[in-house]
């Protein structure tokens, strides 16, 4: 089998990815993906958590925007189906209690169109914490106290809202874990025992009902030194039982299976045991329409790299 990744974006619907749709399909089957999945934004829902350039085009436009991409993914998922597995999947915000529930409404509708969610959080205090590091730091800014004092608040929000996510969506997988610190990835969250107790509540409960925790490439582009999760974090999945599958969060054609190189030497390293990925299931048992399947042996240390050469 190919190499695998559960989270995509594309110029077609994301503000901030280039290229199309169809174009990052083509660039995944050109690499050799056996499965590959695609999970653009959700829509947001307040004027006021719009990105910078989104401000123009409106409320409205995100939505019919998401609209779109549902058929147009669903055409490619046929189109391409003799060369490359596509799953049809989003990827979720959680900003506020309010959006959430919005969110459920657009599930709702969409029964049998979405078959899995990539489980993520981008904001902390209903700000942005990922477009960039100024926001970062203003978000930062509206905590209290000395800095490590602001950050042991910023990573509690951060994972408490994660969990809420969790609880309420219970998505396939749980997007870039850690993405709390993407600007300051040496941050040690054990040095916070109430913020380490948290994500040991999160990864538990997720594995509970059986999520997928991402090795996320993106992260190397980011300027990390690993992908997400970090070592620490990595380990703790895996002494509490979680899961780990591939993605490449790949913002265009460009970046499809960008980094795989640093991904497969760090799960090397890591001494990952096994992989998992999503398969398409119609079951009666299946909560949107997908189910978990091991990956056979350990490709990432042999096959999948030759597919880079």
């Amino acid at each position: 089998m190919g190499t695998v990744s559960h989270h995509s974006h594309s110029g077609s619907f994301c503000s901030h990815a280039k290229g199309t749709l169809e174009e990052v399909v083509l660039e995944a089957i050109k690499q050799g993906f056996s499965t590959f999945g695609l999970s653009e934004h959700v829509p947001r829902y307040r004027v006021q958590d719009l990105y910078p350039e989104e401000e123009e085009l409106g409320l409205e436009h995100l939505s019919t925007t998401f609209e779109a991409y549902l058929v147009e993914a669903w055409r490619l998922k046929e189109l391409y189906a003799s060369q490359i597995t596509l799953l049809v999947g989003i990827e979720t915000e959680f900003i506020n209690l309010d959006g959430l529930d919005e969110l459920e409404k657009l599930l709702h509708k969409h029964t049998g169109k979405i078959q899995y969610l990539v489980g993520s959080v981008h904001h902390c205090h209903e700000r942005p914490i990922d477009f960039d590091k100024e926001r970062f730091d203003a978000t930062l800014d509206t905590f209290a106290g000395s800095e490590d004092e602001r950050f042991e608040q910023l990573f509690s929000a951060y994972f408490d809202a994660q969990f809420t996510l969790l609880q309420r969506l219970r998505p396939e997988v749980v997007g870039h874990f850690d993405l709390c610190r993407l600007y300051y990835p040496t941050r040690d969250f054990k040095a916070f025992p109430a913020v380490w107790s948290k994500i040991e509540r999160n990864i538990q409960f997720a594995v509970s009902y059986g999520a997928l925790f991402e090795i996320n490439s993106s992260a190397f582009r980011k300027g990390w030194n690993t992908a997400y999760p970090g070592s620490d974090v990595f380990q703790t999945i895996v002494s509490l039982g979680g899961r780990f599958t591939l993605s490449d969060d790949s913002h265009g054609p460009q970046a499809v299976g960008l980094h795989y190189d640093k991904a497969y030497k760090y799960m090397g390293t890591q001494e990952l045991a096994e992989l998992w990925q999503l398969k398409e299931s119609k079951g009666a048992d299946v909560a949107r329409g997908v189910v978990v399947e091991k990956v056979s042996g350990k490709p990432w240390l042999d096959s999948w790299p030759a597919l880079l050469s």
